[in-house]
């Protein structure tokens, strides 16, 4: 009877970039573009969750992405150590024009489609919490927190905290977590 999630053995043949210590990736996790996926120590990947990388994508050490979450685009995206990611946060690096004056879909020849793709960064100790969606082109600081159901469309300062649709600064993190793996601000 196989474990739900993969062995190491079956993570190196999977085709990762590369992949490091104490990695749990549930079997119904779907990676595309795989060949451009890191992985590092520490990291866990629920069911349900899609990786699909575009130029790449940059897992840290202990790192948590939760069941439905998914990270897509052709943009960089880099998820830094000691993140957590909810249930069915939404990363993307890629957004359609919506305005009408181009088409949409992936199916769609690219000459008649004005996609827009900019790298997506969320730096160490970053939380986002369940059901919320990151743009193309955001950077989330230092030890931010994204509450619940949230719209990020622009950059947030480190140690902020955020919430709503579109997402503005609801007051200031904490660094108590910090001094727990002797780490600097």
């Amino acid at each position: 009877m196989k474990n739900s999630f993969y062995s190491p053995e079956e993570l190196r043949e999977l085709g990762f970039r590369s992949v490091g210590e104490e990695v749990f990736i549930s079997r119904k996790a779907s990676f595309y573009g795989i060949e451009r996926i890191a992985i590092g120590s520490h990291v866990r990947i629920d069911d349900f969750c899609i990786l699909s990388a575009g130029s790449e994508i940059v897992i840290g050490n202990y790192v948590h992405i939760a069941c439905y979450t998914s990270l897509i685009g052709e943009g960089r995206i880099v998820v830094s150590d000691y993140c957590n990611l909810s249930g069915r946060v939404s990363i993307y690096s890629s957004n359609d024009d919506y305005s009408g004056a181009s088409l949409t879909n992936p199916m769609v020849d690219r000459s008649l489609k004005n996609v827009v793709s900019e790298d997506v960064t969320l730096e160490p100790h970053v939380i986002v919490g369940c059901s919320s969606v990151i743009l193309p082109g955001v950077t989330l600081g230092k030890g931010v927190a994204i509450g619940a159901l949230s719209l990020v469309k622009s950059s947030c300062e480190p140690f902020t905290i955020w919430g709503g649709s579109p997402a503005r600064r609801i007051g200031t993190r904490k660094r108590d977590m910090l001094a727990l793996i002797r780490e600097d601000d």
